[in-house]
């Protein structure tokens, strides 16, 4: 398996964590994601990604849209915020992120098996 392939199977795994982390943070909308992400070369992507993202996000009823008007004469933008549904499933994610990293900490630092 080449670099760029295993760095997109882990990529798609935690996209979806990454956005309700960030969504937790502040109300948002879907270029900010893709700006904020961005900054984190691994974990940037694009909008023909993100929309899809967010729409199944929100098709799931972890993330709720609702239309911001932010300058007059610039159109209104969706902005995305947790939903309480959302809010659980990301204390969940939470937890299983820390095992995870825990159990990878600890296979890396096993001597033998």
């Amino acid at each position: 398996m080449k670099k760029q392939e295993w760095l997109a199977q882990v990529k798609r795994g935690i996209l979806e964590y990454s956005i309700l982390l960030l969504v937790d943070k502040k109300a948002t909308y879907g270029y900010d994601l893709i700006s904020a992400l961005n900054k984190w070369e691994v974990l940037s992507t694009s909008e023909g990604t993100m929309y899809p993202l967010l729409r199944r996000l929100e098709k799931d009823k972890l993330i709720e849209s609702s239309w911001r008007e932010t300058v007059p004469g610039v159109p209104p933008r969706k902005y995305y915020s947790l939903t309480a549904e959302g809010i659980k499933m990301l204390k969940t994610m939470n937890c299983e992120w820390e095992k995870l990293i825990s159990s990878i900490n600890q296979i890396k630092t096993c001597e033998e098996m």
